[in-house]
């Protein structure tokens, strides 16, 4: 195997159900595994050779991003998992920034899940007063991603 098909099977490998794989060929052996714990191991490829050590699998933790203890306030959560964007396409402005005033039903965010783009709207009148979220970052259910005064 080269080294553009194993990059290739360590994709396929990472998009898959999946949780381990070894595929053996005369001399040559790849191992997959994914952790199964609070960490996500990235897909490591641990090739054997006769007299080769085999590598230790990176962890990888999935941090999310904590708030100062110094603001205080109501959170804007998300209402699904999926991916966050700031702004309708990467050469546009953010829909909102620190210290906007937004009325009820106006666009904070888009949220992409399963190739589907979905508005997240305000649901009250309110003051951005921190964004939580990073553009093109992975959140989850409940997670917040704006901390706001109600209005």
């Amino acid at each position: 195997m080269d080294t553009k098909q194993i990059k290739s099977l360590m994709r396929d490998f990472d998009e898959s159900g999946l949780s381990k794989l070894k595929i053996t060929k005369e001399d040559f052996s790849v191992e997959f595994e994914k952790a199964t714990t609070a960490f996500v191991q990235a897909p490591v490829a641990a090739i054997t050779t006769p007299n080769a050590p085999t590598p230790a699998p990176i962890l990888v933790s999935l941090a999310t991003p904590s708030t100062p203890a110094t603001i205080s306030g109501d959170y804007i959560l998300s209402p699904m998992v999926g991916t966050y964007y700031n702004s309708p396409s990467p050469d546009s402005p953010s829909f909102v920034k620190i210290g906007d005033i937004v009325k009820k039903g106006q666009v904070l965010a888009i949220l992409e899940a399963m190739k589907i783009m979905n508005e997240l709207e305000a649901d009250f009148d309110c003051k951005i007063l921190d964004i939580l979220a990073t553009n093109g970052q992975a959140v989850e259910y409940d997670m917040p991603l704006f901390t706001v005064e109600k209005i």
